[in-house]
């Protein structure tokens, strides 16, 4: 059988973390930075562990003023010692939780620019790989940070977004965007189903994208996030597509 993972941000605060658990096959833990605080990461991680979910670290920016979105330039030792602290802080919980971090998402911001910034898409995978060579890196299909992930010889998660519209270069649309979202649930999920089976999408101006879908990105703030899972999960189940870590 054909399998994806599905993958949602949590201990953000959001308060439906156990039910989201139950729903995803991967779950992006907050490090207490953009969001959240330890005690919600503690909690993520039992129930993680309840629900068989693999662990992966969502380190940001030090910007929870704006929830990690806000662009950064920052020195690379300063945003390299943020990255070390908070991963470390994870790994800490992880060991008295008695489960495994396998893999680490940046968050928001973090993210985006990594995907078209070299330098910083190298000082992430650089980074991540000193702390842990054992952990893969996920990050946007088709983007820098993929590319330097796999340089480094980290296994690497290639990512898709369900909800949220792409630009014909295969990068994300500004959240600053309108058009930022994908406009309904029936929209997304069959965008989920192309992405999946197909491996493409088709950006706003028509251009149809490319895209390797080994994980797909289910937003989880907001009691809506569980219904939409839900018709994700059964859409790919018609389609014969399990869910499932990778």
């Amino acid at each position: 059988m054909k399998t994806v993972d599905l993958n949602a941000d949590l201990a953000e605060g959001c308060g439906i973390d156990r039910d989201l658990m139950q729903r995803v096959s991967s779950a992006n833990i907050a490090c207490a930075v953009h969001a959240g605080d330890a005690v919600e990461m503690y909690r993520a991680l039992t129930w993680a562990k309840q629900y068989g979910v693999r662990i992966g670290a969502h380190p940001a920016f030090p910007d929870r003023e704006n929830f990690g979105r806000r662009n950064m330039n920052m020195p690379s030792e300063h945003l390299r010692a943020h990255l070390l602290y908070q991963l470390g802080s994870l790994q800490a919980l992880c060991d008295a939780a008695g489960v495994a971090m396998s893999y680490v998402k940046p968050h928001g911001a973090l993210y985006n620019q990594a995907a078209a910034d070299e330098q910083l898409a190298s000082l992430i995978a650089g980074t991540v790989r000193a702390f842990n060579p054992e952990l893969k890196l996920m990050a946007l299909s088709g983007s820098l940070l993929l590319q330097a992930g796999g340089a480094v010889g980290l296994g690497v998660v290639s990512e898709v977004f369900a909800d949220r519209r792409y630009l014909a270069d295969g990068s994300l649309v500004p959240r600053s965007r309108s058009d930022a979202q994908v406009g309904s649930d029936g929209e997304a999920v069959a965008q989920v189903l192309r992405m999946v089976g197909k491996g493409e999408v088709e950006s706003t101006d028509g251009t149809i994208v490319k895209v390797r879908a080994d994980s797909i990105c289910l937003h989880g703030d907001g009691t809506h996030a569980l219904e939409f899972a839900d018709k994700i999960r059964a859409a790919l189940q018609a389609k014969g597509i399990g869910i499932k870590a990778v």
